[in-house]
């Protein structure tokens, strides 16, 4: 095939899942321009992840199409860990709350449908160039700027950038020819995988549900409007073609009792993983998603982290881009966002193991124990309590650094729609112009002045610093929080940043 001459971008995002697409809609908003290259030839027309969070609908409302998304999800009360015999062992509760990202805590989707959303406004945006059917084959990471090479339907094709990013999923191309170490955490387990759509709703749970059953460990939950998904465990000694067999799926659904209430969409075995890539950046080349991180699903969060991931890069990379930070800055990627990412693939990999007993004497002394707790402790409430940012671009010592910062809602208005993207300095009183920064004064914020102010006294702060992508750098005096921020983006690195 014959080869096309180079094209010269600000990033290259290999790779067109929810992680690569959101990442190139926020580094176009920012005016950086972005080309996408994906393997596949069309979309993936069939339900994969199942939830998504307040913070990622959070993510989704600056793209513009939170409100889309968020018309095609449904909501579960609690998510409820069960006995064989219908004991709740551990119930998660508040789910269809709205938690501090302004959205519900927990938003049960249907992946390709966001996927649409996502396409439409990628379709819709100058400055992003979006290739479908591009095979990565080379890649050059010594270079100052990337220089990555493609089969494409058109022949060989060459693409220069000043980043690439990695969003290539599991089996990440870039992750393997850039020669990436994976770091395997020990979780493998096959789990047979039934998505339906749904018929007569009248007739399915309306929580989401584990049942802890030693003779077959089953997920039922939710998913997007009009759909339902039940996950079976494979057991020692049977094989995928076994379960995926009709007769075997039938005998599976028979006890939830719905036959021509639902129709299979999709039947799929899949081997739940806990593996972390172990760096997540070589040069100016960086791994996002799954292709930096692979996490089993009990937990709901192995897209949304992707979207943390973007969220992370994209207001990173745009400085750099646009001159107002220096490179140094995107060191901080990995270790502001690994410490979240390993403690969810902690908790994820602790409900699979609570889950996928199979020895009925240790599930009975799982049962006995958990029951115990619950009598004792209760029930765990509200969004799941996922750590902040440790380290990196914060001013570390002031209060609430590192930690998310909360969208209050008025009415139908909620807080980013009032003060736009960029970082902000919320303060208690008028300060005077930052270049770059957005100022909002608890005067100036209307209906959610009293949520801010509670967040001021409750830090005993004056002001508070917000990132672009809405954790707290810190708090203090106005200026000086300014100051220090700006100081540590500047294009040579701060001596203050490995101390902040």
């Amino acid at each position: 095939m014959s080869r096309q001459k180079a094209e010269n971008c600000d990033v290259l995002i290999v790779g067109a899942g929810p992680t690569g697409l959101t990442l190139a809609l926020l580094l176009a908003q920012r005016g950086v321009n972005v080309i996408v290259a994906e393997r596949a030839h069309e979309p993936y027309p069939l339900p994969r992840a199942a939830h998504i969070d307040h913070q990622v609908v959070r993510v989704f409302q600056e793209l513009g199409i939170a409100d889309e998304i968020v018309a095609t999800c449904r909501h579960s009360a609690r998510y409820d860990f069960l006995t064989a015999d219908g004991q709740v062992l551990l119930r998660l509760d508040g789910a269809d709350k709205i938690a501090a990202g302004g959205w519900h805590s927990a938003n049960m989707i249907h992946q390709p449908s966001i996927e649409r959303a996502l396409r439409r406004a990628v379709a819709g945006a100058q400055n992003i160039a979006s290739h479908e059917g591009w095979r990565l084959t080379a890649l050059d990471e010594k270079a100052d700027a990337p220089f990555a090479t493609f089969e494409t339907p058109d022949g060989s094709r060459d693409i220069g950038a000043r980043f690439l990013v990695g969003a290539d999923g599991a089996r990440s191309a870039v992750r393997d020819l850039l020669g990436i170490g994976i770091d395997d955490l020990g979780f493998e387990e096959d789990w047979l995988i039934v998505d339906t759509i749904v018929h007569d709703a009248s007739r399915l749970p309306a929580i989401n549900l584990q049942i802890c059953d030693p003779a077959r460990p089953t997920t039922c939950v939710l998913m997007g409007e009009g759909r339902h998904r039940w996950e079976f465990m494979l057991k020692p000694g049977e094989t995928a073609d076994e379960l995926l067999d009709e007769a075997a799926i039938e005998r599976l659904l028979a006890p939830w009792d719905v036959k021509g209430a639902v129709e299979i969409e999709r039947k799929a075995v899949y081997r739940f993983a806990a593996r972390i890539a172990e760096t997540w950046q070589m040069g100016n080349i960086v791994l996002a998603g799954d292709a930096a991180h692979q996490m089993p699903p009990f937990a709901g969060q192995g897209l949304c982290s992707g979207v943390r991931d973007a969220a992370n890069l994209a207001w990173k990379l745009a400085a750099i881009v646009h001159g107002d930070a220096g490179r140094h800055i995107l060191e901080t990627y990995q270790p502001e966002r690994e410490p979240n990412v390993r403690a969810i693939v902690g908790l994820a990999m602790m409900m699979g193991r609570m889950v996928c007993i199979t020895d009925p004497e240790a599930a009975s002394a799982r049962d006995t124990q958990m029951l115990a707790a619950r009598a004792a402790q209760g029930d765990t409430a509200g969004a799941a309590p996922f750590p902040d940012v440790p380290t990196g671009l914060i001013a570390s010592g002031t209060a609430g650094a590192g930690s998310y910062f909360p969208q209050p809602v008025a009415g139908r208005q909620r807080l980013d729609d009032l003060l736009g993207a960029g970082p902000w300095l919320v303060t208690r009183d008028a300060s005077p112009p930052i270049e770059g920064i957005k100022l909002a004064s608890l005067q100036e914020v209307g209906a959610f002045g009293q949520a801010l102010r509670h967040w001021l006294d409750t830090h005993n702060a004056d002001a508070a610093l917000v990132r672009p992508d809405r954790y707290v750098f810190g708090s203090g005096s106005p200026r000086e929080l300014a100051d220090h921020y700006l100081s540590l983006l500047g294009p040579v690195p701060s001596p203050s940043l490995a101390d902040s």
